[in-house]
């Protein structure tokens, strides 16, 4: 009996050990810890600084809300292009909404943010409507829809601030992006709170399960009951929602919109979905991933802006992780 006892405990170390190299969470977790520990020898300790973990974690909040949308989007075996578009454009037009500089303000005079951030976010959804509709409704191939949509929103933005940073926000914006609560940046909760959000969303509501089934296989979710034309609508609103409220909380924290807003948050959100494990071919990926993947990506772009990295070099590695992850995965399918 003594001598079973050892090999029921090793037994039971396996099983354990097991279960958690078949966690993809597990993994990226691992994944995440081991870049972070070369990223801090490399950069010679700095990226350990306070100021530097303060700054990963404010960029991962903004990224991952946006990336929570694409991820919507992606679980429906679609992709969502125009995410910075609409970013920039909601931040753009709630900007000129807000601004005390009256020859810059849309309406002559400046709206209170508790009604300029609501008139935003409904702007976010508005488009988000529009990716969908041409792609549900009109069959539109969603890289071409949403590639024309990006193009129209940076116009329009363009068009909005005239090409010049628009500033003089109210004072009581910049708690969005730059507050803090009993030491926590209010981004980093607004971050946490669409997660939570989201996660319930797709793993305890039907909406979630319908979606994960259209995107895995829309033919069988169609025959199981699925609409999966209305479960694909949804996606793309949420998307747009989120792309908005990243593009709020983006001007908040500089307290200013300007054509670089939201810049490159497109690539930045296709990266931390894949990164987190989403399938770009549809029906897997989970919340939790995309949380790991944002902050995976935020300490990569601190880590080589500590090693003062050209701009070239720094795409270059996020084009070589999205390769990477997408050919992973397609082998995986295989």
């Amino acid at each position: 009996m003594a001598a079973s006892e050892p090999e029921s405990h090793r037994n039971t170390m396996r099983g354990v050990a097991k279960r958690i190299l078949r966690n993809e969470n597990a993994i990226l977790i691992g994944i995440f810890a081991i870049i972070a520990i070369i990223m801090t020898v490399l950069s010679g300790g700095r990226t350990l600084s306070l100021g530097n973990v303060r700054n990963v974690i404010l960029q991962s909040s903004t990224r991952g809300i946006a990336s929570i949308g694409q991820l919507f989007v992606v679980l429906s075996a679609g992709i969502d292009i125009s995410i910075g578009g609409m970013a920039l454009v909601v931040g753009s037009l709630g900007a000129a909404l807000m601004t005390e500089d009256l020859p810059r303000n849309l309406v002559g005079h400046p709206i209170s943010l508790y009604s300029a951030i609501p008139i935003g976010l409904l702007f976010g959804i508005g488009w988000g409507t529009l990716n969908g509709g041409s792609v549900t409704r009109v069959s539109m191939p969603p890289l071409i829809v949403t590639l024309a949509m990006w193009q129209i929103a940076t116009g329009v933005a363009f068009q909005i601030t005239s090409g010049m940073p628009i500033m003089y926000m109210p004072p009581g914006l910049a708690f969005l992006g730059g507050g803090y609560i009993a030491g926590v940046p209010v981004a980093s909760i607004v971050f946490i709170v669409v997660a939570v959000i989201s996660y319930l969303v797709l793993n305890h509501t039907t909406y979630g399960r319908s979606l994960y089934a259209a995107g895995g296989n829309p033919s069988s979710a169609w025959l199981s009951g699925v609409d999966v034309k209305r479960v694909v609508f949804i996606a793309y609103a949420i998307s747009g929602f989120l792309a908005g409220l990243a593009g709020l909380v983006t001007i908040s924290r500089t307290m200013s919109a300007s054509m670089l807003t939201a810049q490159g948050l497109e690539i930045d959100t296709i990266a931390t979905v894949v990164i987190g494990g989403a399938s770009l071919f549809g029906g897997r990926g989970t919340v939790p991933g995309v949380v790991v993947g944002a902050l995976m990506l935020g300490v990569i772009d601190n880590g080589m802006n500590a090693m003062a990295l050209q701009p070239a070099f720094q795409s270059m590695v996020k084009g070589g992780i999205i390769f990477a992850a997408v050919a992973v995965d397609a082998q995986r399918r295989r």
